[in-house]
């Protein structure tokens, strides 16, 4: 099958070129994330491979469908950036990827809530510049502690279970219980409780209309004073403003991200040369207590491969006009 595979850096192409060997799709590599202004590059592709920062709204799906596409191959477990409405009309079906390495992502998770509690991102640059200093370093131990975390699928289970190690108390909030989570002890609560709490709050639901700015001024100021913030899931969870503000009067005492709400555009690019012209982003930038990565949680070999590896499964069950399993529908954006 022709696929136009957008948003293709270097690494993407080295692990679908390795998982295409078995499926043999036609694969071309586009580099340039899809949206209004690159859509006409997949005029003619009975599908498309998307990621976390191509732009699949209404215009987009209708300029694709006019082009003959029906598949959508999203690269990512998230699809907050699709227009399921419009998919639906347009008969375009739509694939993710919805657990190709949880663990890539709890463990993540578990290095930013460790470098910030330690400084250690602080100490290497000191270290560095031959400054030996203690001062400013000052953690605390995981052990004790009470560790909030949003959604437990299978990301916030993977962390609950690495969290329970380090001897954590786990509470969690989320619309369904996870078995395997009450098993490790976790405490479900209403998400007021939780906020209340929690030393450290870590967040794994889904973008949906109604986790959007889950986390916004009248959520923080119930948090418990120099309260930990970690978001390794979508950047719109987080009002940045609002947290910025916290920041600022010690509610939020440290804050770790690898999403940010504005990030098309700006992660995954080398703006080594530029000026950023996000102002919210960089006024982030300026906090000693914040830690921020460009969404790659994510990247690992291990993930990198499953996701090439599902993907082209996605595509290969489509053309034997077969079901994956992993078809998004708008069922369960509602959900």
């Amino acid at each position: 099958m022709r696929v136009a595979v957008f948003s293709a850096k270097s690494y993407v192409r080295q692990f679908l070129d390795a998982a295409n060997v078995e499926h043999r799709h036609e694969l071309v590599y586009l580099e340039p994330i899809l949206d209004c202004g690159t859509v006409p590059l997949a005029a003619g592709y009975p599908a498309v491979s998307a990621f976390v920062h191509d732009r699949l709204d209404r215009a987009v799906l209708e300029r694709l469908a006019d082009g003959g596409t029906q598949l959508v191959a999203l690269r990512s477990a998230g699809f907050n950036n699709v227009d399921l409405d419009a998919a639906s009309e347009l008969r375009i079906t739509v694939t993710h990827v919805p657990a190709y390495s949880p663990y890539a992502i709890a463990e993540h998770t578990v290095g930013l809530i460790l470098t910030l509690n330690r400084g250690i991102h602080r100490a290497f640059a000191r270290v560095r510049d031959r400054n030996f200093a203690l001062g400013g370093l000052l953690g605390f131990d995981l052990h004790g502690r009470t560790v909030g975390i949003v959604g437990t699928g299978a990301i916030g289970s993977s962390l609950a279970r690495i969290l329970a190690g380090f001897g954590c108390k786990l509470l969690a909030y989320d619309v369904k219980e996870n078995p395997e989570c009450v098993r490790l002890g976790v405490r479900y609560v209403h998400l007021n409780e939780l906020l209340a709490a929690s030393d450290i709050i870590s967040l794994h639901c889904p973008l949906t209309p109604e986790t959007y700015h889950l986390i916004d001024a009248e959520a923080l100021a119930r948090v418990k004073p120099g309260v930990m913030l970690i978001n390794t899931s979508r950047g719109a969870l987080i009002d940045t403003q609002a947290v910025i503000d916290a920041l600022k009067d010690g509610r939020v005492g440290f804050l770790g991200l690898d999403v940010y709400e504005e990030e098309d555009g700006l992660f995954s690019e080398d703006l080594s040369n530029e000026i950023v012209q996000d102002d919210v982003f960089m006024r982030l930038l300026t906090f000693p207590n914040v830690i921020v990565t460009a969404h790659q949680a994510y990247f690992t070999s291990d993930a990198l491969r499953n996701i090439a590896e599902e993907t082209l499964e996605n595509i290969s069950a489509f053309e034997r006009g077969e079901r994956s399993g992993n078809e998004v529908g708008l069922e369960q954006i509602r959900a």
